[in-house]
């Protein structure tokens, strides 16, 4: 396993972060305490988390997956950069939910007793509130800082001009400023590059994709004409058909025929992939057993040559039903 910092801090993360929405809900607390467990003897230091974890549960469910964290890492809690989110409703209240001061504060004290330690190595906003001021986030979280609960911020799903406007404020002001940027981006989705990517090399913030194999598109799971392998993502959520177009699969395909000629499977073909993109910090790795993660752990050091680099490109054509 190799080590990066993290954007211009000097934070030193894994190049694979182990995801976790999927614990308590697709992997039950046993599996998901195995998994995290051997993710951490394998030199995984990074682990992402948010209070609303796991996918696709309820506002009763809300919270599990870092209590589920929170009983795999004890013991082993200065072993772990931890990162976790906040955002989303976590109660039945107006200000149950969003980014405002009083909802961070509230957030940050249940994320840290669920996770059973007194500080979070990375504290991100879950996506945008845009009926909060920024300033008012912002501010918020810089207390944190001083107050030493958190270590480092950062932000999900954010555009590049409200990141952009986020880095001016603390600035500005002299607050805690965003240092890592969680995005969708992968060999199928790579709309990041337009803005988002060239901003964080500007400024030095650090890149951690979320989504890196397309939602399990890029596992080789999907076929054109079949159906569905049962029990994957694509079969459980009916949303999912809509990502099965014949511009994907076709791209997939291609994509699995590369890693073949490198000797690797087409989810570490796809990882190593987003590794050797600049400016790319460690790709968020979600899985729901250990022989997945094993196989997602082979793409630990894997670096594309310029021709494979070349021949990717042509993915993200054929993705979009280009001829």
């Amino acid at each position: 396993m190799e080590y990066r910092s993290l954007g211009r801090t000097g934070l030193k993360v894994s190049e694979l972060c182990l995801g976790t929405m999927t614990f308590g809900g697709q992997a039950d607390e046993d599996a998901s305490v195995r998994i995290i467990q051997r993710a951490l003897d394998a030199g995984v230091n990074f682990i992402d988390t948010a209070d609303i974890y796991p996918m696709g549960g309820t506002m009763e469910t809300a919270g599990r997956t870092e209590e589920i964290v929170g009983k795999a890492l004890r013991g082993r809690r200065d072993q772990v950069v931890l990162a976790t989110k906040v955002r989303g409703a976590t109660g039945p209240g107006p200000n149950d939910q969003g980014l405002s001061r009083r909802h961070i504060m509230q957030a940050v004290e249940a994320s840290l007793r669920r996770l059973g330690t007194d500080y979070i190595d990375l504290y991100q906003p879950h996506w945008p509130d845009v009926e909060t001021p920024l300033e008012e986030t912002l501010r918020a979280l810089d207390d944190l800082v001083r107050q030493g609960k958190v270590r480092y911020i950062g932000c999900s799903n954010f555009e590049a001009w409200r990141l952009c406007k986020g880095l001016w404020i603390s600035d500005k002001l002299g607050l805690a400023r965003f240092e890592s940027l969680q995005p969708r981006y992968n060999l199928l989705d790579r709309r990041v590059e337009r803005e988002h990517l060239p901003l964080c090399l500007e400024e030095g913030v650090g890149v951690i994709p979320y989504s890196p194999l397309g939602g399990g598109l890029l596992t080789g799971k999907y076929r054109a004409g079949e159906a569905p392998p049962a029990g994957t993502r694509g079969a459980v959520y009916p949303r999912f058909g809509r990502m099965l177009t014949e511009g994907n699969l076709r791209a997939v395909q291609a994509a699995d025929d590369l890693a073949r000629a490198r000797g690797v499977t087409v989810a570490q073909f796809a990882l190593g992939w987003l590794l050797s993109q600049p400016g790319v910090t460690a790709p968020i790795i979600g899985v729901t057993r250990e022989e997945q993660l094993d196989e997602l752990l082979g793409a630990a050091g894997l670096r594309l040559t310029p021709e494979e680099l070349a021949a990717a490109d042509r993915l993200w054509e054929l993705s979009r039903g280009a001829a």
